[in-house]
């Protein structure tokens, strides 16, 4: 390769690339106007670009190489110029990855293929009832769920986080609290600006007054006193883990409904968004969003059953230590979690293989689990053995899933790396439930090894987040409509 053509082609890439760093740019501020002006959440392939930066938004669209796409901000843009100029519209989630696609196969005029895609979302653009949100307890999932919460508070999203309820702890819990929500060793630094009121004893995020209220108990909390009513209660204690316990939180003056972010004992629902979220009637008061893992690989456990047959199998899931056990060796109640978690592997227990029947019926009594606790602070993997009723074919079941995590209803639910190079901590940060591992899947004949992935903190939050949104009664039509998984 000659002098000439490696300068040639430095300039070429580094012209590309400032084109379309400058078209990143251009988005951000129609986008902003969508929202701003006619409530429209803009994504691609269901990643919101919504506050996103211009590395971001890029990175966004680079990530569509794992689905066989090749798109940039050059097939998008012009989606996004043609969208705002569509008058009369409603309020939605508009994908422009897939209608760039779409596009790119049909051709044509781009303003009338725009406002064709999305003449489903008529009428002007509704006004959200935003719905108060109580996070009672501030821990690992509580901090996390605050920051999707309050990065979300512009977006129309219907849940407006007015309170965290603790347990003082000593002489400056508050400056503590709200340090523990700005920088985390393992998701990085807040992504706005965070204060402390000492005076209201509240935290402000990114303009978001957060109350914070002390108390020992429910029966000690009074939300109306605070301005907060007909409140979504979310309880990431786990200290009450049936109906009998987390029904107090009903008790308080203010609280209207309750999600446990743990398992759920006894009757209560257990739910699955993506699953069996169907399950959630207006008359439940109290709704499980039962274990990280059970999220983690239920979705992908339907599907499989759906067209193959699970007739039974066994789940392993290769879990982060977490806060319950010790870092050095101590006295803890539960058997071998005493050990010292950043020095040993630790098998334990795990009901999640059993929890799928309550998300998923069909599979009741089909499937064993165990767990092996890890020294890594966060993201699990899960190996589900199969025996199918059917033999199964490696590349078959592999293009189904990545199908599946392209444009199902279960997009959300289920990821798809097709990478030789991928390790736990690329997942940090994931919002899906679960990343199907296509490189690991194992087939010979009716039998069936996947791995699973999952960011057992962001992921398992956003499917939190999707049930108590449902709850809240935020409902946003997607174009392109989703199909059914």
């Amino acid at each position: 390769m000659s002098k000439d053509t490696i300068v040639a082609l430095h300039a070429e890439h580094q012209g590309r690339w400032k084109n379309r760093e400058e078209l990143a740019e251009r988005m951000i501020a129609l986008m902003g106007q969508l929202y701003r002006e006619k409530n429209i959440v803009v994504t691609v392939y269901g990643r919101s670009l919504i506050n996103r930066s211009v590395i971001q938004i890029l990175k966004a669209h680079r990530r569509t190489r794992v689905l066989d796409v090749e798109l940039s901000v050059v097939n998008t843009f012009p989606i996004l110029e043609a969208l705002a100029k569509v008058e009369n519209i409603g309020t939605g989630e508009v994908d422009l990855g897939k209608l760039a696609v779409e596009f790119k196969e049909k051709g044509g005029d781009i303003d009338a293929f725009v406002a064709d895609a999305v003449k489903s979302l008529k009428g002007n653009a509704a006004e959200v009832e935003l719905k108060d949100v109580v996070l009672y307890g501030f821990g690992r999932i509580g901090r996390i769920l605050a920051r999707l919460m309050i990065s979300q508070s512009g977006l129309g999203r219907g849940l407006n986080l007015k309170a965290i309820v603790v347990r003082k702890s000593s002489d400056g819990d508050l400056e503590k609290r709200a340090s523990l929500l700005r920088r985390d060793s393992i998701h990085g630094p807040f992504a706005g600006t965070i204060s402390v009121d000492e005076e209201n004893e509240a935290i402000i995020a990114n303009g978001n007054f957060i109350k914070v209220i002390y108390a020992s108990n429910p029966s000690e909390v009074d939300y109306t006193a605070y301005g907060i009513s007909n409140a979504l209660v979310i309880d990431n204690t786990g200290k009450w883990r049936d109906s009998e316990g987390l029904a107090q939180h009903l008790q308080c003056p203010g609280a209207a409904r309750v999600i446990l972010t743990a398992p759920g004992k006894g009757e209560m629902k257990n739910v699955v968004f993506g699953v069996n979220q169907a399950d959630i009637l207006d008359e439940d008061k109290i709704i499980s969003a039962a274990s990280c893992t059970t999220n983690a690989i239920t979705p992908t456990l339907k599907v499989l059953h759906d067209k193959y047959t699970v007739l039974n199998g066994h789940v392993e899931t290769v879990h982060s230590f977490t806060n319950d056990q010790n870092l050095i060796d101590n006295y803890h109640k539960a058997d071998r979690r005493g050990r010292a978690a950043t020095l040993n592997m630790v098998i334990t227990e795990t009901g999640a293989a059993k929890a799928v029947a309550k998300a998923l019926p069909a599979l009741q009594g089909k499937l064993t689990g165990n767990s092996v606790r890890v020294p890594t602070p966060n993201v699990s993997l899960a190996i589900l053995n199969l025996t199918l009723d059917k033999e199964v074919d490696r590349e078959e079941v592999n293009e189904y899933i990545r199908q599946i995590s392209i444009g199902s209803s279960l997009q959300g639910q289920i990821g798809y790396t097709n990478s030789t190079e991928v390790v736990s901590s690329d997942f940090i940060g994931s919002r899906t439930a679960g990343v199907f591992d296509a490189q690991a899947t194992i087939t010979a004949g009716n039998r069936l090894t996947a791995y699973v992935w999952y960011d057992n903190e962001v992921g398992y939050s956003c499917q939190v987040l999707r049930i108590a949104e449902q709850m809240a009664g935020v409902s946003y039509p997607k174009v392109p409509a989703e199909k059914n998984a």
